[in-house]
């Protein structure tokens, strides 16, 4: 069955078609529910959620751009929902810090050593984080998702990079010797 057609019968409530829809696409979005939680069991909460309102919300889809992109975005926004029931984003002092750029020497250093540090992020800087860079999103974009300034954003960014720059620097000799270790 074609993915028009899945849709389609989705948009009926099919429950058969809704499975099936799960499981093309339930391993990529729970990588994007996981770059938003900072633990395994929170990610698996968010990406339910977000399938209850994939599936609530399936007949707002009307054919014109990406289906897969159409799902992404809301399960980010489910994901940032959680967030802003928190009130993670509390006033902070807006200070302007400096942009950091994060490079790494060596390329031993694997994707799931750099989401575990991005993990560790305190919650409001690994959103922003996460939507800037790995999502493309705008600061004006950003603050808007978030109900936050932009000045906020900038500054959640900068101190996120800062972060995983000093995380990075001090953890990765312990982490590249033991990946040479095993060569």
């Amino acid at each position: 069955m074609g993915l028009d057609q899945l849709i389609k019968k989705c948009k009926k409530k099919n429950a058969k078609a809704q499975e099936q829809l799960y499981r093309l696409y339930s391993s990529k979005l729970f990588s994007v529910c996981l770059k938003y939680s900072n633990d395994y069991p929170s990610a698996e909460d968010t990406l339910q959620d977000a399938f209850i309102t994939i599936f609530e919300k399936i007949t707002q889809y009307k054919n014109q751009g990406s289906f897969e992109g159409w799902m992404k975005r809301v399960t980010i926004n489910t994901a940032l929902q959680k967030y802003r029931k928190q009130k993670v984003f509390d006033i902070i002092n807006e200070e302007q810090i400096e942009e950091v750029d994060v490079e790494i020497d060596q390329e031993d250093i694997s994707l799931d050593y750099l989401l575990q540090i991005i993990q560790q992020l305190p919650d409001r800087y690994r959103l922003v984080f996460n939507l800037y860079v790995l999502d493309g999103y705008s600061h004006k974009e950003i603050a808007e998702l978030l109900t936050i300034s932009i000045g906020t954003s900038k500054s959640n960014l900068a101190r996120a990079r800062n972060i995983l720059k000093t995380k990075i620097e001090t953890n990765q000799e312990p982490y590249v010797r033991a990946i040479d270790e095993r060569r």
